[in-house]
């Protein structure tokens, strides 16, 4: 499992890169990093790119609930994935979280990016 960060837009968009499956060690080492990011920028649009993830293990989707109710510093979040299941996650996603939540298939990316820097 990888889990990339990347700055666009002088810190305003976060990338956030997921691919393989996600256990929970993946969140011990990514929330302290994430954690590190908003303390620079503040609030935020993230972009989570999801090109060939393969989901959590059964453990960790717990880990990933408390990372969106434990981080209100989020305005938008743009899932931009390849899966049907992907965008159904998008839509589950939204009672967890106070950022506006919006699914993106892949080939749209560009408009990921420009909702998210319209904030």
């Amino acid at each position: 499992m990888s889990i990339q960060l990347k700055e666009e837009n002088g810190g305003k968009i976060l990338v956030v890169h997921v691919s393989g499956t996600l256990v929970k060690a993946d969140y011990e080492s990514f929330v302290p990093e994430f954690d590190s990011f908003i303390e620079q920028h503040g609030k935020l649009g993230v972009l989570f790119d999801m090109t060939d993830f393969h989901g959590w293990e059964a453990s960790t989707l717990w880990e990933d609930i408390k990372f969106g109710l434990e981080h209100a510093d989020i305005d938008r979040l743009a899932m931009v994935g390849e899966n049907k299941w992907e965008h159904v996650m998008a839509t589950l996603s939204k009672p967890f979280t106070k950022a506006a939540i919006r699914y993106f298939d892949h080939a749209n990316i560009t408009a990921a990016r420009q909702w998210l820097g319209e904030v």
